[in-house]
């Protein structure tokens, strides 16, 4: 937790791996997951403000694959065919920023067809000798789960703005960020692939249901991803892996209207372009601007945040809040997945933090 510019809290709690008995360390590692996405987002916006690219532009003119994107209208659970009508408009660099291009992670049925084409299970953290160019280009064949800007579909948008980086900077996603957003904000701790020295302070990734103990999740791929993948697949809508303090610097530096330590990000009037509602009511109460959750004042009753803090997570338990309005950030990562215990340690934590403040 940093208040007013100043670290506050920064502690750890808990174990690394429970069954060994290894506590838990502040510089240990834990998978960001979607938290990745709001990095993407900022990425984006440098190229935006260089002149490279325009929000409203197709991101056909980038990726011409996505040229003529289709409809998905019905499909045969038999033999997994299905029908298609055209779109009825071109998805935007902005419909994939803020989750309305009608790209999904494969909802049901649309999974089916993911499975068909060969897009990767569990947003792009495949051990497969794929790119990231691949994967994008198999994408846009692939059936639209709705109009873009019709609905807010969480989905692989921001893994297409990933490559969409790559064809703009003329540079791999990674080395990207590394030199334009990492080595800037002092970051030294986020990878996309963990050094091998670095291996050993990745969290053990845990489940826990309400009636059972606490367990390891079975999954290979989620507890192996952050080092044994093949280091071609740069996922930049959830393939992150850092440490808490090196996200500390990056919410500090939206908090900050963009720079950090000095050196600078994004303009001031760049981040408030990337922060407010932009997608009206169509996530419900809980408004989305370019990169975070925005809290509008429909959802107040909800949180004890301020209205207009920024949230984002990722689904293996980490969590944050800007709250320009106290000028506070506070972060809480923990290595839990699924979470069937009935607790919201989130929700919790930011209580507890809140009635603090003086």
């Amino acid at each position: 937790m940093a208040h007013h510019g100043k670290v506050i809290h920064h502690k750890a709690f808990g174990w690394r791996n429970v069954e060994n008995k290894i506590a838990c360390r502040e510089d240990d590692y834990f998978r960001m997951a979607s938290q990745t996405k709001p990095i993407t987002a900022v990425a984006v916006m440098t190229l935006f403000e260089k002149g490279k690219i325009l929000l409203d532009e197709p991101i056909k003119k980038y990726i011409p694959a996505f040229d003529h994107p289709q409809v998905l209208v019905s499909f045969n659970e038999k033999d997994s065919t299905f029908t298609i009508r055209p779109a009825n408009k071109d998805i935007t660099i902005h419909h994939l920023l803020t989750h309305t291009s009608g790209i999904s992670y494969g909802n049901g049925t649309t999974r089916k067809i993911f499975d068909k084409m060969g897009i990767p299970v569990s947003p792009l953290y495949s051990l497969e000798n794929k790119t990231l160019a691949d994967v994008i280009k198999t994408l846009a064949k692939c059936p639209l789960e709705h109009d873009p800007g019709e609905k807010f579909t969480y989905g692989m948008s921001l893994d297409v703005l990933g490559y969409l980086i790559e064809v703009v900077s003329g540079k791999p996603v990674n080395e990207y960020f590394r030199e334009r957003i990492f080595e800037t904000l002092g970051m030294n701790n986020t990878f996309f692939t963990l050094p091998k020295v670095d291996e050993k302070r990745l969290v053990t990734l845990y489940q826990k249901d309400k009636n059972t103990p606490l367990k390891q999740n079975p999954s290979q791929l989620y507890q192996t991803y952050s080092y044994a993948c093949t280091q071609t697949l740069f996922s930049t809508g959830a393939g992150l892996t850092g440490t808490i303090e090196d996200y500390a610097k990056f919410c500090q530096m939206i908090l900050n209207g963009g720079e950090f330590n000095g050196k600078r990000i994004l303009g001031r009037k760049t981040v408030e372009l990337l922060c407010p509602n932009q997608v009206k009511d169509l996530r419900g109460e809980i408004g989305f601007g370019l990169a975070f959750d925005d809290f509008r004042s429909e959802y107040i009753h909800e949180s004890i945040a301020s209205e207009g803090s920024l949230q984002w997570g990722g689904m293996f338990g980490t969590d944050y809040i800007i709250d320009p309005k106290e000028d506070l950030i506070l972060l809480f990562f923990i290595n839990l997945q699924p979470n069937n215990s009935g607790t919201d340690f989130k929700v919790l934590f930011h209580n507890l933090v809140y009635q603090a403040l003086r």
